[in-house]
């Protein structure tokens, strides 16, 4: 079973979906990408975070991120499922669920904690970027969904700290004010960046959009 850390590479693999066969890295082209599991279908929790996903549709597309779930139930299901969640949700699901039925990528990517659950997945993010690198990794006990908002703002800044030598604050969202990273010399960072600014020798902002 891996135990996948950041930075390492996202396991590939080739597998049924909602919205036909794929292969994951194939799939995912030069995207970002989100992975998530659910721990079974039709269950309350996870009928709210699909609908979720499906209204944020735009959100995602905008920041070019591929959005594919999983659950160790049948195809079957996830289909019967699907109608329960446009019904209930009040979208259209239009990203793929994972039919892992031998738990093959549940095991790739470490979901079940038998702790937990013996059989059922774990409400695990993985954020995984062009490079095929895992960028973040979130784990959520079943009880508890999880905030898309806050899925947003995280690739908001992986986005923006994967091209420039800039850091983000907590709380931190797109627009306001960025941390000037230590490997930028002060004359650097002062021709680089606008709105310098030193708090501490090592505490230096600039605005950024």
């Amino acid at each position: 079973m891996a135990h996948l850390r950041l930075g390492d590479t996202a396991p590939d693999f080739t597998a049924e979906t909602t919205q036909g066969k794929i292969t994951f890295h194939d799939w995912l082209g030069e995207s970002w990408g989100i992975i998530y599991s659910h721990p079974a279908d039709f269950t309350p929790v996870c009928t709210t975070e699909l609908g979720r996903t499906a209204q944020l549709k735009e959100e995602f597309d905008q920041r070019d991120v591929k959005v594919i779930a999983l659950s160790v139930d049948p195809l079957k299901e996830h289909h019967e499922w699907i109608k329960d969640i446009n019904e209930t949700q009040h979208t259209t699901v239009n990203f793929p669920i994972i039919a892992d039925e031998d738990r093959k990528v549940a095991e790739l990517y470490d979901m079940i904690h038998p702790n937990t659950s013996e059989k059922s997945t774990v409400r695990s993010v993985f954020v995984i970027g062009p490079d095929k690198k895992i960028k973040l990794t979130l784990t959520y006990p079943p009880s508890t969904g999880r905030n898309f908002n806050e899925l947003l703002r995280v690739i908001d800044s992986l986005q923006l700290t994967a091209n420039q030598k800039l850091a983000t604050p907590a709380d931190w969202k797109q627009g306001e004010d960025c941390i000037i990273s230590p490997s930028v010399s002060n004359e650097e960072a002062k021709e680089k960046f606008p709105n310098y600014k030193e708090i501490k020798p090592y505490l230096r902002t600039t605005s950024y959009s």
